[in-house]
């Protein structure tokens, strides 16, 4: 473990560990993106994988908004994608500007295609080298989150061969290849869990899963094929970080769409932190998780094209709704999916500064 800067602002943590806090810590999710023009300009000159696997750019992209909004935001997530897992698997994505797989996985027989084993240090070295890196680089200001995607979402990729609006072919494989489907599961699991453990060894101090498509799925199909794979990795990580003596770092599940499963998720799935979409009222889920994890969230992203009026009151409307008997506890403030592209920056700053003020007890 290398030695960093000390940290000056623990509030995430702190948030993160279910404690009560003087104000909700905030972050936003593609917080490094192409809303921001510096983004826009490093992007012209470079291919967006380039930008991941060049450890000097994505600590640059990564530090992008903590410096324009220094002060107001609590967090740094470093730059990367969920489909650099499919890439280690030995998959070729291309970003045109949205994911594709030219040679997705068609049938059960091309599981075959996949590397058998996969050398994380050796397949994702570079992200590792850009935490540690981005760690430094941030000297202590806020704490640096790593992330994977989920296993169905992931999975759902390399079958599709890019998003979807149906996931039809995913869909198709779980019911026709239940089998051979939770095996691949399983294998994109084990190789998120070693990612998931470098990223700390690297400088992470909170790691997410993010599930994405987990909302595509009807419940008992969830249970079935994304909760396991999404718990294995939580009691994976855990596990291998105990075993060598690493101090264990929260970790949040983002199953996006996936309300109907929050108690499930609270109850069994082994994550600290499980963040929200903008389709459950936060209330509520504060009741469905009884205090068994922290929860983050859950503002919908459009609202930052709704007008500041219309902002700071939606900001204050969540901030009431997500306080536990009035005091802000065991809550991070987000977004309830990625920011959109065409955002104005100050429309994001100010929904910051309206988070500063309403979750402030």
């Amino acid at each position: 473990m290398t030695d960093f800067p000390p940290l000056k602002n623990d509030l995430l943590l702190r948030a993160a560990r279910g404690e009560e806090t003087e104000r909700a810590p905030v972050w936003v999710m593609r917080q490094a993106g192409r809303y921001l023009p510096e983004f826009r300009e490093v992007r012209l000159g470079h291919e967006f994988f380039e930008i991941c696997r060049t450890p000097a750019l994505a600590t640059e992209v990564t530090l992008q908004p903590i410096r324009r909004y220094t002060g107001l935001v609590d967090a740094a997530i470093i730059f990367s994608d969920i489909l650099v897992v499919p890439q280690a698997l030995g998959m070729e994505v291309l970003m045109n500007p949205a994911p594709s797989f030219p040679d997705p996985l068609n049938t059960p027989d091309d599981i075959a295609k996949l590397r058998s084993e996969v050398d994380v240090n050796k397949e994702l070295g570079y992200v590792f080298e850009a935490i540690t890196m981005t760690r430094k680089a941030l000297d202590g200001e806020v704490p640096l989150i790593g992330f994977c995607g989920a296993p169905w979402t992931l999975f759902a990729y390399m079958v599709e061969g890019g998003g979807s609006k149906t996931l039809q072919k995913a869909k198709s494989w779980l019911f026709k290849y239940p089998d051979e489907s939770k095996a691949l599961l399983a294998r994109i699991a084990d190789v998120c869990i070693d990612f998931l453990v470098g990223q700390v060894k690297a400088g992470a101090q909170l790691l997410q899963v993010f599930d994405s498509w987990a909302g595509e799925l009807a419940p008992h199909h969830f249970e079935e094929f994304s909760f396991p794979f999404n718990q294995q990795i939580a009691e994976g990580v855990k596990s291998k970080l105990a075993a060598e003596g690493i101090p264990l770092v929260p970790v949040t599940l983002f199953a996006k769409g996936a309300n109907q499963s929050i108690a499930l998720l609270a109850e069994k799935s082994g994550y600290d932190v499980l963040g929200l979409d903008w389709c459950i009222e936060p209330s509520l889920a504060r009741d469905l998780v009884k205090g068994k994890v922290a929860l983050q969230g859950n503002l919908d992203p459009n609202l930052l094209y709704g007008g500041k009026v219309a902002l700071e009151r939606e900001v204050k409307r969540m901030s009431e709704s997500f306080k536990a008997g009035g005091k802000t506890k065991a809550w991070i403030a987000n977004l309830g999916h990625g920011i959109t592209p065409g955002v104005d920056p100050e429309d994001l700053r100010w929904f910051f500064e309206c988070v500063h003020k309403y979750s402030a007890n």
